[in-house]
């Protein structure tokens, strides 16, 4: 009987994170953005049916970067369990907190499972409070690390430059406006040169507190993108210009 092979489990561990970092590093980058009236949601997909971004519950937002599938079963997973717990309890019950140690015990059972390979998946999972700063936006990585992010926060693709760019040019209390150029600017920020990307190519998303109803979710459309892309900057903003998608 030959002997199996043996692998040291540090070495394991980090095949595994290696191989999920990969494939999440091939997908293009979310980014989400604090302004006045809550958190926004931007990224570069062309796809009117596959989202990235998508709501959870009354005040609560999901985005993902890597495999659609996968984080596909985490969406949907979330928003059965953000229903049982409401329909149980009370709506008020259902924090972005509970849900965000939910997705941080499901993933990291996973990735430190032998028997399957890691989600190669990024999660950001968002709430808004009644002000800003109540706001609350978590970063969960592939092994089911949970990181509380403030400001802004970018996953996916050249996260490293993208967010270098959001650093030096975030200011909070921005106009939603404001905070789609920033965005939209981000995205298509590289080290080589920058692009501008066209509305028809962005899926933005908000969460806005200001809505009357209880949902707080809204969907940006190509449309709205484009005047929110073409309305000229405050006199005294510090936001870089953004050209108008042709």
């Amino acid at each position: 009987m030959s002997t199996p092979f043996y692998v040291s489990p540090e070495q394991l561990m980090k095949d595994r994170a290696d191989f999920a970092r990969k494939g999440i590093a091939r997908g293009r980058s979310v980014v989400a953005v604090q302004y006045a009236d809550g958190v926004l949601f931007a990224t570069e997909n062309p796809s009117q049916a596959l989202h990235k971004v998508s709501e959870i519950y009354d005040r609560i937002a999901f985005a993902a970067v890597g495999r659609y599938n996968e984080f596909e079963n985490l969406r949907i997973a979330g928003v059965r369990l953000a229903d049982m717990r409401g329909y149980a309890y009370d709506r008020r019950d259902v924090t972005g907190r509970g849900l965000a140690n939910a997705y941080a015990q499901t993933l990291g059972t996973i990735f430190s499972s032998g028997g399957e390979k890691p989600y190669e998946v990024e999660i950001f999972v968002a709430e808004i409070g009644e002000s800003s700063d109540e706001d609350q936006i978590y970063r969960l990585t592939y092994d089911g690390q949970v990181a509380d992010e403030h400001g802004y926060a970018v996953m996916g693709g050249a996260s490293d430059v993208v967010g270098g760019y959001l650093q030096e040019r975030f200011t909070s209390g921005m106009t939603l406006e404001a905070a789609l150029r920033l965005a939209v600017s981000a995205l298509g920020h590289s080290e080589s040169e920058d692009r501008t990307i066209a509305g028809s190519a962005l899926e933005v998303a908000v969460l806005d507190r200001t809505r009357v109803q209880p949902r707080k979710f809204i969907r940006l459309s190509p449309a709205r993108l484009e005047t929110l892309l073409a309305a000229p900057a405050a006199p005294d903003s510090d936001e870089p210009p953004v050209a108008p998608p042709a």
